[in-house]
């Protein structure tokens, strides 16, 4: 099965969850393809990635969009998220443009949303995962990546204080996969 990403971080959090199936990157497949996600959804953007792979390819693909809903920001950035202050800007520049938005009000509250899409040719089987937290007031921890090191649990850490085998047990990605995974074995 073909992860449709680029994304090595996510890829490697994939192949823990979904243990039991082969996984292949898009690299490991030489498929060489940047997919424009341009749809308005998470899982417009999901569905359009694991279509578009599976038309080159033609094996089971999987592919995913996510992002980090801010609630004071009426959900921004949301599917914006990886490139609401352009393509090249890093984490942190992003991270503290964020926090910097939040301050200015008292909610910190948010979400992070993950939609999942497996594609083999005729199925479409979508999976969700979704968890809530809060802004942190500035950036914690150095695990993780995109951001993680600003998405605070309720339990007061962020995402990249967490050890990678702790995000795989909590995030909304592996809520996703782990539903997904079920869904697969039927």
């Amino acid at each position: 099965m073909i992860i449709a990403t680029n994304n090595n971080d996510k890829l490697n959090e994939i192949k823990k969850i979904l243990t039991g199936f082969q996984i292949y990157s898009l690299k490991e497949k030489e498929i060489y393809l940047e997919i424009s996600e341009d749809q308005k959804t998470f899982l417009g953007n999901a569905k359009k990635k694991a279509i578009e792979v599976y038309k080159l390819a033609k094996e089971e693909t999987i592919a995913d969009d996510s992002g980090l809903c801010i609630n004071c920001l009426n959900g921004f950035p949301g599917v914006m998220t990886h490139r609401f202050l352009g393509k090249n800007v890093n984490d942190r520049i992003k991270n503290e443009y964020l926090i910097n938005k939040v301050n200015k009000y008292n909610d910190r509250s948010a979400k992070v949303i993950c939609d999942l899409v497996y594609y083999n040719g005729k199925d479409i089987i979508i999976s969700e995962g979704v968890i809530n937290g809060f802004i942190a007031k500035s950036p914690k921890g150095c695990n993780g990546f995109g951001f993680d090191e600003i998405f605070e649990l309720p339990n007061g850490l962020t995402l990249a204080e967490l050890t990678p085998d702790e995000k795989n047990q909590l995030s909304a990605r592996a809520f996703a996969l782990k539903n997904l995974k079920k869904k697969l074995q039927i």
